[in-house]
Protein backbone atom coordinates (compact mmCIF):
# COMPACT_ATOMS: atom_id res chain seq x y z
CA UNK A 1 0.00 0.00 0.00
CA UNK A 2 1.48 3.61 -0.75
CA UNK A 3 0.92 6.57 0.75
CA UNK A 4 -2.83 7.60 -1.32
CA UNK A 5 -3.58 3.79 -0.14
CA UNK A 6 -6.85 2.49 -2.27
CA UNK A 7 -8.45 6.17 -2.17
CA UNK A 8 -10.02 7.75 -4.89
CA UNK A 9 -10.53 11.28 -6.36
CA UNK A 10 -14.46 11.36 -4.37
CA UNK A 11 -12.66 10.86 -1.38
CA UNK A 12 -10.50 13.08 -1.24
CA UNK A 13 -13.23 15.52 -2.07
CA UNK A 14 -15.43 13.91 0.53
CA UNK A 15 -12.13 14.34 3.18
CA UNK A 16 -11.78 18.08 2.69
CA UNK A 17 -15.62 18.50 3.33
CA UNK A 18 -15.41 17.17 6.32
CA UNK A 19 -12.15 19.31 7.73
CA UNK A 20 -13.95 22.93 6.56
CA UNK A 21 -16.88 22.48 5.11
CA UNK A 22 -17.97 26.51 4.37
CA UNK A 23 -14.55 27.01 3.01
CA UNK A 24 -13.50 28.67 -0.61
CA UNK A 25 -12.57 25.48 -2.85
CA UNK A 26 -13.20 27.04 -6.08
CA UNK A 27 -13.46 30.42 -7.58
CA UNK A 28 -13.80 31.12 -11.27
CA UNK A 29 -13.72 34.42 -13.24
CA UNK A 30 -14.84 34.01 -16.73
CA UNK A 31 -13.84 36.34 -19.48
CA UNK A 32 -16.21 38.61 -19.01
CA UNK A 33 -15.22 39.62 -15.34
CA UNK A 34 -18.09 37.84 -13.84
CA UNK A 35 -16.50 35.59 -10.69
CA UNK A 36 -18.00 32.76 -9.00
CA UNK A 37 -17.09 31.23 -5.44
CA UNK A 38 -18.01 27.69 -4.12
CA UNK A 39 -17.19 26.02 -1.12
CA UNK A 40 -16.02 22.69 -0.48
CA UNK A 41 -19.79 21.55 0.73
CA UNK A 42 -21.27 23.27 -2.04
CA UNK A 43 -18.79 21.61 -4.50
CA UNK A 44 -19.98 18.11 -2.76
CA UNK A 45 -24.10 18.77 -3.49
CA UNK A 46 -23.30 20.17 -6.80
CA UNK A 47 -21.11 16.54 -7.43
CA UNK A 48 -23.64 14.79 -6.14
CA UNK A 49 -26.30 16.23 -8.21
CA UNK A 50 -24.67 15.66 -11.67
CA UNK A 51 -23.90 12.40 -10.93
CA UNK A 52 -27.38 11.76 -9.86
CA UNK A 53 -28.68 13.60 -13.61
CA UNK A 54 -25.70 11.66 -15.30
CA UNK A 55 -26.72 8.21 -14.07
CA UNK A 56 -30.06 8.50 -14.69
CA UNK A 57 -29.05 9.05 -18.21
CA UNK A 58 -27.44 6.24 -18.01
CA UNK A 59 -23.73 7.05 -17.69
CA UNK A 60 -22.29 4.13 -15.63
CA UNK A 61 -19.17 2.28 -14.61
CA UNK A 62 -15.97 2.62 -16.87
CA UNK A 63 -18.48 4.73 -19.36
CA UNK A 64 -16.58 7.48 -21.02
CA UNK A 65 -17.66 11.28 -21.38
CA UNK A 66 -16.05 13.36 -23.46
CA UNK A 67 -15.78 16.83 -22.08
CA UNK A 68 -15.14 20.09 -24.35
CA UNK A 69 -15.68 23.35 -22.36
CA UNK A 70 -13.43 26.03 -21.49
CA UNK A 71 -12.13 27.05 -18.12
CA UNK A 72 -15.13 26.93 -16.18
CA UNK A 73 -16.45 25.37 -12.53
CA UNK A 74 -18.57 22.78 -14.77
CA UNK A 75 -15.88 20.98 -16.16
CA UNK A 76 -14.69 20.14 -12.43
CA UNK A 77 -18.80 19.40 -11.79
CA UNK A 78 -18.51 17.01 -14.11
CA UNK A 79 -14.87 15.18 -13.52
CA UNK A 80 -15.69 14.99 -10.24
CA UNK A 81 -19.06 13.60 -10.59
CA UNK A 82 -17.80 10.82 -13.28
CA UNK A 83 -15.22 9.74 -10.23
CA UNK A 84 -17.80 9.22 -8.61
CA UNK A 85 -19.67 7.16 -10.81
CA UNK A 86 -16.84 5.65 -11.58
CA UNK A 87 -16.61 6.78 -15.05
CA UNK A 88 -13.67 8.12 -17.12
CA UNK A 89 -13.69 11.70 -18.62
CA UNK A 90 -12.39 12.91 -21.62
CA UNK A 91 -10.96 16.31 -21.73
CA UNK A 92 -11.20 17.40 -25.59
CA UNK A 93 -8.89 20.72 -26.41
CA UNK A 94 -11.28 23.03 -27.03
CA UNK A 95 -9.16 24.25 -29.96
CA UNK A 96 -10.04 20.79 -31.63
CA UNK A 97 -12.01 21.00 -35.32
CA UNK A 98 -14.65 18.43 -35.71
CA UNK A 99 -12.36 16.20 -37.20
CA UNK A 100 -9.84 16.09 -34.51
CA UNK A 101 -12.76 15.76 -31.78
CA UNK A 102 -14.73 13.22 -34.17
CA UNK A 103 -11.58 11.26 -33.61
CA UNK A 104 -11.58 11.57 -30.20
CA UNK A 105 -15.14 10.91 -29.99
CA UNK A 106 -14.75 7.91 -32.07
CA UNK A 107 -11.51 6.48 -30.64
CA UNK A 108 -12.59 6.65 -27.13
CA UNK A 109 -16.07 5.39 -27.16
CA UNK A 110 -17.32 8.35 -25.61
CA UNK A 111 -21.57 7.58 -25.05
CA UNK A 112 -21.58 11.22 -24.22
CA UNK A 113 -20.14 14.77 -25.15
CA UNK A 114 -20.24 18.26 -22.88
CA UNK A 115 -19.98 21.63 -24.45
CA UNK A 116 -21.22 25.44 -24.40
CA UNK A 117 -22.87 27.28 -26.57
CA UNK A 118 -19.84 29.14 -28.27
CA UNK A 119 -18.25 25.27 -28.97
CA UNK A 120 -21.44 23.59 -30.38
CA UNK A 121 -21.07 23.67 -34.02
CA UNK A 122 -18.12 22.44 -33.75
CA UNK A 123 -19.57 19.69 -31.27
CA UNK A 124 -22.24 18.88 -33.26
CA UNK A 125 -20.65 18.50 -36.33
CA UNK A 126 -18.28 15.81 -34.96
CA UNK A 127 -20.74 13.89 -32.86
CA UNK A 128 -23.15 13.59 -36.02
CA UNK A 129 -20.33 11.21 -37.06
CA UNK A 130 -20.13 9.26 -33.95
CA UNK A 131 -23.07 7.02 -33.51
CA UNK A 132 -21.93 5.78 -30.01
CA UNK A 133 -22.46 9.39 -28.94
CA UNK A 134 -26.22 8.80 -27.00
CA UNK A 135 -26.15 12.26 -25.34
CA UNK A 136 -25.26 15.83 -25.84
CA UNK A 137 -25.71 18.18 -22.73
CA UNK A 138 -25.54 21.45 -23.00
CA UNK A 139 -23.19 23.68 -20.34
CA UNK A 140 -23.06 26.97 -19.21
CA UNK A 141 -26.41 28.18 -20.81
CA UNK A 142 -30.32 27.78 -19.77
CA UNK A 143 -31.41 27.30 -23.35
CA UNK A 144 -31.38 24.09 -24.52
CA UNK A 145 -30.34 23.41 -28.82
CA UNK A 146 -31.67 20.67 -30.78
CA UNK A 147 -30.97 17.36 -29.89
CA UNK A 148 -29.44 18.45 -26.23
CA UNK A 149 -30.05 18.46 -22.53
CA UNK A 150 -28.83 20.97 -20.64
CA UNK A 151 -26.38 20.24 -17.56
CA UNK A 152 -28.49 22.27 -15.32
CA UNK A 153 -31.41 20.24 -15.65
CA UNK A 154 -29.14 17.08 -14.90
CA UNK A 155 -28.19 18.83 -11.58
CA UNK A 156 -31.86 19.49 -10.91
CA UNK A 157 -32.21 15.87 -9.96
CA UNK A 158 -32.74 15.29 -6.12
CA UNK A 159 -32.94 11.16 -6.33
CA UNK A 160 -30.19 9.36 -4.63
CA UNK A 161 -27.59 7.76 -6.61
CA UNK A 162 -26.07 3.89 -5.47
CA UNK A 163 -22.36 4.81 -5.20
CA UNK A 164 -20.73 1.96 -6.94
CA UNK A 165 -17.28 0.36 -5.23
CA UNK A 166 -14.27 2.35 -7.34
CA UNK A 167 -10.86 1.41 -6.63
CA UNK A 168 -8.01 3.94 -6.71
CA UNK A 169 -6.40 1.98 -9.74
CA UNK A 170 -10.00 2.51 -11.86
CA UNK A 171 -9.76 5.34 -14.79
CA UNK A 172 -11.11 8.55 -13.95
CA UNK A 173 -9.34 10.44 -17.51
CA UNK A 174 -8.40 9.54 -20.45
CA UNK A 175 -6.15 12.32 -22.05
CA UNK A 176 -5.02 12.21 -25.39
CA UNK A 177 -1.52 13.74 -25.84
CA UNK A 178 -0.98 15.64 -29.14
CA UNK A 179 0.07 13.91 -32.22
CA UNK A 180 3.34 14.87 -34.29
CA UNK A 181 3.09 12.71 -37.17
CA UNK A 182 0.25 10.11 -35.76
CA UNK A 183 -3.00 10.45 -34.49
CA UNK A 184 -2.96 11.46 -30.61
CA UNK A 185 -2.66 8.67 -28.05
CA UNK A 186 -5.55 8.24 -25.34
CA UNK A 187 -3.31 8.44 -21.60
CA UNK A 188 -5.03 6.08 -19.06
CA UNK A 189 -4.78 8.10 -15.92
CA UNK A 190 -6.27 6.54 -12.66
CA UNK A 191 -7.74 7.80 -9.57
CA UNK A 192 -3.86 6.87 -7.47
CA UNK A 193 -2.58 8.85 -10.61
CA UNK A 194 -4.60 12.00 -9.74
CA UNK A 195 -4.32 11.80 -5.80
CA UNK A 196 -0.56 10.87 -5.95
CA UNK A 197 -0.11 14.19 -8.53
CA UNK A 198 -2.22 16.38 -6.04
CA UNK A 199 0.33 14.93 -2.92
CA UNK A 200 3.69 15.20 -5.03
CA UNK A 201 3.06 19.00 -6.42
CA UNK A 202 1.59 20.32 -3.21
CA UNK A 203 4.60 18.60 -1.45
CA UNK A 204 7.12 19.91 -4.27
CA UNK A 205 5.70 23.36 -3.83
CA UNK A 206 5.43 23.41 -0.04
CA UNK A 207 1.74 24.36 -0.23
CA UNK A 208 -0.26 24.60 2.75
CA UNK A 209 -4.34 25.05 3.46
CA UNK A 210 -3.50 29.04 3.86
CA UNK A 211 -2.50 28.66 -0.24
CA UNK A 212 -4.75 30.41 -3.07
CA UNK A 213 -3.89 28.72 -6.45
CA UNK A 214 -4.30 30.24 -9.64
CA UNK A 215 -4.28 29.40 -13.12
CA UNK A 216 -5.22 30.65 -16.72
CA UNK A 217 -3.73 27.12 -18.18
CA UNK A 218 -6.68 25.10 -19.56
CA UNK A 219 -8.20 22.63 -16.90
CA UNK A 220 -7.79 19.95 -20.34
CA UNK A 221 -4.39 19.51 -19.32
CA UNK A 222 -2.44 17.97 -16.47
CA UNK A 223 -0.64 21.03 -15.41
CA UNK A 224 -3.87 23.30 -14.55
CA UNK A 225 -5.21 20.16 -12.94
CA UNK A 226 -2.62 18.83 -10.93
CA UNK A 227 -0.47 22.15 -10.38
CA UNK A 228 -3.67 23.90 -9.36
CA UNK A 229 -6.94 21.92 -8.67
CA UNK A 230 -5.61 18.61 -7.23
CA UNK A 231 -3.01 20.83 -4.96
CA UNK A 232 -5.45 22.80 -3.71
CA UNK A 233 -7.60 20.28 -2.90
CA UNK A 234 -5.03 18.15 -1.11
CA UNK A 235 -3.98 20.93 0.91
CA UNK A 236 -7.62 21.94 1.60
CA UNK A 237 -6.30 25.77 -0.40
CA UNK A 238 -8.57 27.10 -2.77
CA UNK A 239 -8.23 27.00 -6.10
CA UNK A 240 -8.72 30.21 -8.79
CA UNK A 241 -9.27 29.23 -11.94
CA UNK A 242 -9.72 31.78 -14.94
CA UNK A 243 -11.15 31.45 -18.30
CA UNK A 244 -8.73 32.75 -20.64
CA UNK A 245 -5.36 34.49 -20.08
CA UNK A 246 -5.20 38.21 -20.65
CA UNK A 247 -1.93 39.88 -19.89
CA UNK A 248 -3.24 43.28 -20.01
CA UNK A 249 -5.48 41.80 -16.79
CA UNK A 250 -3.51 38.76 -15.25
CA UNK A 251 -1.82 40.54 -12.65
CA UNK A 252 -4.56 42.43 -11.52
CA UNK A 253 -6.35 39.60 -11.31
CA UNK A 254 -3.22 37.82 -9.41
CA UNK A 255 -3.59 40.71 -6.98
CA UNK A 256 -7.13 40.65 -6.47
CA UNK A 257 -7.73 37.33 -6.07
CA UNK A 258 -5.01 37.28 -3.41
CA UNK A 259 -3.15 34.36 -4.98
CA UNK A 260 -0.19 32.62 -3.34
CA UNK A 261 0.92 30.68 -6.35
CA UNK A 262 0.39 30.21 -9.91
CA UNK A 263 1.94 28.75 -12.87
CA UNK A 264 2.96 30.02 -15.90
CA UNK A 265 4.43 29.45 -19.49
CA UNK A 266 6.98 31.32 -21.20
CA UNK A 267 4.44 32.88 -23.39
CA UNK A 268 2.90 34.34 -20.56
CA UNK A 269 5.62 35.71 -19.05
CA UNK A 270 7.09 37.33 -22.20
CA UNK A 271 3.62 39.29 -22.93
CA UNK A 272 3.99 40.00 -18.62
CA UNK A 273 7.01 41.68 -19.61
CA UNK A 274 5.77 43.28 -22.28
CA UNK A 275 3.39 45.02 -20.44
CA UNK A 276 4.27 48.84 -18.93
CA UNK A 277 5.86 49.14 -15.82
CA UNK A 278 3.34 49.57 -12.61
CA UNK A 279 4.80 50.66 -9.09
CA UNK A 280 2.23 47.89 -8.30
CA UNK A 281 3.96 45.25 -10.10
CA UNK A 282 5.46 43.71 -6.52
CA UNK A 283 2.30 44.28 -4.71
CA UNK A 284 1.26 40.60 -4.27
CA UNK A 285 0.84 37.62 -2.24
CA UNK A 286 2.60 35.37 -4.70
CA UNK A 287 4.78 32.95 -2.11
CA UNK A 288 5.67 30.25 -5.17
CA UNK A 289 5.31 30.50 -8.99
CA UNK A 290 6.03 27.07 -11.19
CA UNK A 291 7.66 27.70 -14.18
CA UNK A 292 7.64 25.23 -17.37
CA UNK A 293 9.31 25.85 -20.83
CA UNK A 294 12.77 27.76 -20.91
CA UNK A 295 12.89 30.98 -21.67
CA UNK A 296 16.38 33.35 -21.47
CA UNK A 297 18.66 34.21 -18.88
CA UNK A 298 17.79 37.77 -19.57
CA UNK A 299 13.77 37.48 -19.80
CA UNK A 300 14.04 35.02 -16.41
CA UNK A 301 16.25 38.50 -14.43
CA UNK A 302 13.36 40.75 -15.96
CA UNK A 303 10.76 38.87 -14.67
CA UNK A 304 11.86 37.80 -11.42
CA UNK A 305 13.75 41.53 -10.84
CA UNK A 306 10.65 43.50 -12.13
CA UNK A 307 7.66 41.25 -10.04
CA UNK A 308 9.59 40.18 -7.04
CA UNK A 309 8.85 36.29 -7.54
CA UNK A 310 11.15 33.66 -7.99
CA UNK A 311 9.92 31.31 -11.07
CA UNK A 312 10.40 27.30 -10.01
CA UNK A 313 11.57 25.78 -13.05
CA UNK A 314 10.18 21.62 -13.46
CA UNK A 315 9.58 18.93 -15.73
CA UNK A 316 6.73 16.60 -16.20
CA UNK A 317 4.26 15.06 -19.09
CA UNK A 318 0.61 13.33 -18.72
CA UNK A 319 1.73 9.72 -18.93
CA UNK A 320 3.45 10.42 -15.41
CA UNK A 321 0.40 12.18 -14.37
CA UNK A 322 2.71 15.60 -14.41
CA UNK A 323 5.71 16.43 -12.39
CA UNK A 324 8.75 14.32 -12.23
CA UNK A 325 11.38 17.14 -11.81
CA UNK A 326 11.50 20.29 -9.63
CA UNK A 327 13.85 23.31 -8.33
CA UNK A 328 14.31 23.36 -5.25
CA UNK A 329 11.73 25.78 -3.46
CA UNK A 330 14.41 27.24 -1.54
CA UNK A 331 18.55 27.13 -2.36
CA UNK A 332 20.28 27.55 -5.66
CA UNK A 333 18.22 26.22 -8.77
CA UNK A 334 21.00 26.06 -11.17
CA UNK A 335 18.92 27.97 -13.81
CA UNK A 336 18.07 26.60 -16.25
CA UNK A 337 17.88 23.34 -14.60
CA UNK A 338 14.66 21.39 -14.30
CA UNK A 339 15.52 20.30 -11.31
CA UNK A 340 16.00 17.22 -9.23
CA UNK A 341 13.43 13.97 -9.27
CA UNK A 342 11.12 14.71 -6.59
CA UNK A 343 10.26 12.69 -3.54
CA UNK A 344 9.15 8.85 -4.27
CA UNK A 345 10.99 9.83 -8.15
CA UNK A 346 13.74 7.70 -9.28
CA UNK A 347 15.12 9.01 -12.47
CA UNK A 348 17.60 7.80 -14.98
CA UNK A 349 19.44 9.22 -17.95
CA UNK A 350 20.03 6.08 -20.53
CA UNK A 351 21.18 5.61 -24.68
CA UNK A 352 18.72 3.80 -26.22
CA UNK A 353 19.90 0.50 -25.25
CA UNK A 354 19.06 1.28 -21.74
CA UNK A 355 22.43 1.71 -20.08
CA UNK A 356 23.35 4.37 -18.20
CA UNK A 357 25.02 7.60 -19.63
CA UNK A 358 27.99 9.17 -17.99
CA UNK A 359 27.37 12.45 -16.14
CA UNK A 360 27.57 15.43 -18.14
CA UNK A 361 26.10 13.39 -21.40
CA UNK A 362 23.23 13.35 -23.11
CA UNK A 363 20.02 10.59 -22.48
CA UNK A 364 16.34 9.55 -22.56
CA UNK A 365 15.12 10.50 -19.32
CA UNK A 366 12.98 7.08 -17.74
CA UNK A 367 10.99 7.45 -14.25
CA UNK A 368 10.79 4.45 -12.34
CA UNK A 369 6.95 3.66 -11.24
CA UNK A 370 4.30 1.74 -10.81
CA UNK A 371 1.76 1.59 -14.12
CA UNK A 372 -1.97 2.46 -12.52
CA UNK A 373 -0.41 4.31 -9.62
CA UNK A 374 2.21 6.30 -10.29
CA UNK A 375 2.67 6.14 -13.67
CA UNK A 376 0.21 6.09 -16.78
CA UNK A 377 -1.74 2.62 -16.92
CA UNK A 378 -0.94 2.64 -20.82
CA UNK A 379 -2.56 4.12 -23.62
CA UNK A 380 -5.82 3.21 -24.42
CA UNK A 381 -5.99 0.57 -27.22
CA UNK A 382 -2.45 0.75 -27.95
CA UNK A 383 -0.49 -2.16 -26.58
CA UNK A 384 2.14 -1.40 -28.52
CA UNK A 385 2.63 1.71 -27.86
CA UNK A 386 1.92 1.12 -24.36
CA UNK A 387 4.60 -1.63 -24.86
CA UNK A 388 7.44 0.96 -25.81
CA UNK A 389 6.46 3.24 -23.31
CA UNK A 390 6.48 0.84 -20.12
CA UNK A 391 9.37 -1.54 -19.71
CA UNK A 392 9.98 -2.94 -16.69
CA UNK A 393 8.44 -0.63 -14.19
CA UNK A 394 10.28 2.29 -16.72
CA UNK A 395 8.43 5.21 -18.62
CA UNK A 396 10.55 5.89 -20.84
CA UNK A 397 9.27 9.44 -21.58
CA UNK A 398 11.30 10.46 -25.19
CA UNK A 399 12.51 13.27 -23.95
CA UNK A 400 16.86 14.05 -23.31
CA UNK A 401 18.55 15.86 -20.76
CA UNK A 402 21.69 15.66 -18.92
CA UNK A 403 22.78 15.87 -14.93
CA UNK A 404 25.50 17.86 -13.70
CA UNK A 405 27.37 16.42 -10.23
CA UNK A 406 24.89 18.06 -8.12
CA UNK A 407 22.15 16.01 -9.29
CA UNK A 408 20.13 18.98 -11.37
CA UNK A 409 19.03 18.07 -14.65
CA UNK A 410 19.06 20.21 -17.50
CA UNK A 411 16.66 19.80 -20.25
CA UNK A 412 18.27 19.13 -23.66
CA UNK A 413 15.48 17.99 -26.15
CA UNK A 414 12.83 16.24 -27.12
CA UNK A 415 13.90 12.76 -28.90
CA UNK A 416 11.07 13.79 -32.05
CA UNK A 417 13.12 17.39 -32.03
CA UNK A 418 16.34 16.43 -31.82
CA UNK A 419 17.71 16.91 -35.60
CA UNK A 420 20.05 14.11 -37.17
CA UNK A 421 22.22 15.35 -39.63
CA UNK A 422 24.96 12.98 -41.39
CA UNK A 423 25.61 11.43 -38.45
CA UNK A 424 25.42 14.38 -36.31
CA UNK A 425 22.87 15.01 -33.48
CA UNK A 426 21.67 18.75 -32.92
CA UNK A 427 19.65 20.10 -30.16
CA UNK A 428 17.10 22.12 -31.87
CA UNK A 429 17.43 23.85 -28.27
CA UNK A 430 20.42 25.42 -28.97
CA UNK A 431 20.01 26.68 -32.27
CA UNK A 432 17.27 28.55 -31.10
CA UNK A 433 19.02 30.01 -27.97
CA UNK A 434 21.20 31.54 -30.46
CA UNK A 435 18.68 32.45 -33.01
CA UNK A 436 16.83 34.09 -30.32
CA UNK A 437 19.56 36.36 -29.23
CA UNK A 438 19.74 38.52 -32.64
CA UNK A 439 17.96 41.81 -32.01
CA UNK A 440 15.20 41.11 -34.82
CA UNK A 441 13.92 37.85 -33.78
CA UNK A 442 10.96 38.00 -31.57
CA UNK A 443 10.40 34.60 -31.43
CA UNK A 444 11.98 30.93 -33.22
CA UNK A 445 11.32 27.51 -34.01
CA UNK A 446 13.98 25.06 -34.92
CA UNK A 447 12.88 22.23 -36.68
CA UNK A 448 14.40 18.98 -39.03
CA UNK A 449 13.36 18.94 -42.15
CA UNK A 450 14.27 15.90 -44.61
CA UNK A 451 17.47 16.03 -46.91
CA UNK A 452 18.61 13.71 -49.45
CA UNK A 453 22.26 13.91 -48.61
CA UNK A 454 22.18 14.92 -44.85
CA UNK A 455 19.19 12.79 -43.91
CA UNK A 456 17.45 16.21 -42.32
CA UNK A 457 18.32 19.57 -42.75
CA UNK A 458 18.18 22.77 -40.11
CA UNK A 459 15.45 24.69 -40.66
CA UNK A 460 14.54 28.09 -38.83
CA UNK A 461 10.91 29.23 -38.72
CA UNK A 462 11.57 33.06 -37.49
CA UNK A 463 8.95 35.66 -36.36
CA UNK A 464 10.41 39.13 -36.28
CA UNK A 465 10.33 42.21 -33.89
CA UNK A 466 8.26 45.20 -35.70
CA UNK A 467 10.00 46.95 -38.54
CA UNK A 468 12.73 44.76 -38.80
CA UNK A 469 14.34 42.39 -41.77
CA UNK A 470 16.21 39.68 -42.07
CA UNK A 471 17.50 37.05 -44.55
CA UNK A 472 18.89 33.56 -44.75
CA UNK A 473 22.58 35.06 -45.20
CA UNK A 474 22.21 37.37 -42.23
CA UNK A 475 20.76 34.42 -40.31
CA UNK A 476 23.88 31.97 -41.58
CA UNK A 477 26.39 35.22 -40.90
CA UNK A 478 24.60 35.48 -37.22
CA UNK A 479 25.12 32.19 -36.28
CA UNK A 480 28.78 31.85 -37.50
CA UNK A 481 31.09 31.49 -34.51
CA UNK A 482 27.95 30.95 -32.48
CA UNK A 483 27.19 27.60 -33.78
CA UNK A 484 29.29 24.70 -35.51
CA UNK A 485 29.08 25.08 -39.09
CA UNK A 486 26.45 21.78 -39.26
CA UNK A 487 24.31 23.26 -37.04
CA UNK A 488 23.63 26.22 -38.74
CA UNK A 489 20.23 26.44 -40.50
CA UNK A 490 19.76 26.25 -44.00
CA UNK A 491 16.14 26.98 -44.51
CA UNK A 492 15.09 30.05 -42.87
CA UNK A 493 11.29 31.24 -43.04
CA UNK A 494 10.08 34.44 -41.99
CA UNK A 495 6.74 34.93 -40.51
CA UNK A 496 4.09 37.01 -39.32
CA UNK A 497 3.06 33.80 -36.32
CA UNK A 498 3.97 30.40 -34.62
CA UNK A 499 1.15 27.67 -34.63
CA UNK A 500 0.70 26.99 -30.81
CA UNK A 501 -0.37 24.24 -28.25
CA UNK A 502 -3.12 25.48 -25.89
CA UNK A 503 -1.45 25.91 -23.31
CA UNK A 504 0.99 28.46 -25.46
CA UNK A 505 3.93 26.43 -26.33
CA UNK A 506 4.77 26.70 -29.83
CA UNK A 507 3.58 23.76 -32.07
CA UNK A 508 6.51 22.20 -33.72
CA UNK A 509 4.09 19.60 -34.81
CA UNK A 510 2.28 21.32 -36.82
CA UNK A 511 5.34 22.95 -38.22
CA UNK A 512 6.69 19.27 -38.83
CA UNK A 513 3.25 18.52 -40.74
CA UNK A 514 3.55 21.41 -43.04
CA UNK A 515 6.81 20.53 -43.74
CA UNK A 516 5.92 17.06 -44.87
CA UNK A 517 3.14 17.91 -46.98
CA UNK A 518 5.40 20.18 -48.83
CA UNK A 519 8.12 17.79 -49.51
Amino acid sequence: MDIVGDRTLRDLLDEQVDRHPDKTFIIVEDKDGLVTETTYLEMQTRVDRVAAGLGEMGVAQGDRVAVHLTNSREILDIWFALATLGAVMVPSNVANTASELEYLLSYSGSIAVVTQPSLWETVADAADGVPEVQHRILARTTEAAPGTVLLEDLAASSAPTPRPEVGSEDVVQMLFTSGTTARPKGVLLTHANALHGGERESRGLLLDENDRCMTSLPLFHVNAQCITVLSALTVGGTCIVLEEFRATKYWDQLRRHGATQTSLVAMQVRTLLAQPERETDRDHALRRTFYALNISDEEKDAFQNRYGVELINAYGLSEAMTLVTLAPVFGPKHWPSIGKPLLGRTVRLVDPEGNDVPMGSVGEIIVQGVPGRTLMKGYYKNAEATARALRDGWLWTGDNAYADSDGFLFWFDRRTDMIKRAGENISTLEVESVLSEHPAVAEVAVIGVPDPLRDEAVKAVIVLEPGETLTTEQVQEFCEGRLAKFKIPTIVDIRDSLPRTSIGKISKGALRKEAAASS
